[in-house]
């Protein structure tokens, strides 16, 4: 696999449905785990395309690392907050209101 966009793909994809199917374990989720995994799934392909070409144009593989462990944080910590502040916001406008 020569196609680092190929390969970063196939990695974000199997990586993201890892990473959906470990819901499992809060008992709280598991009657959404579908919709889990596949949000998971998404987010892996999203990311693993963005490193591929980012590998694909750089000729430094640790910079391709240095994305990826980036990418990582974004989609854990920044993303996941954004949601819950949208949903919050929905929730309970009278809290928000200016």
């Amino acid at each position: 696999m020569s196609n680092k966009i190929v390969l970063g793909l196939v990695l974000g994809g199997v990586l993201g449905i890892l990473d959906g199917l470990t819901a499992w374990f809060t008992p709280a989720v598991r009657a959404g785990i579908v919709g889990i995994v596949f949000g998971s799934m998404i987010k892996g392909l999203i990311a693993g395309v963005l490193i591929g070409v980012f590998a694909r144009k750089s000729t430094r593989w640790r910079w391709a690392f240095c994305l990826a462990w980036r990418l990582a944080h974004f989609w854990h910590g920044l993303l996941p907050s954004c949601s819950m502040a949208i949903i919050s916001r929905s929730c309970f406008p009278e809290r928000w209101s200016a």
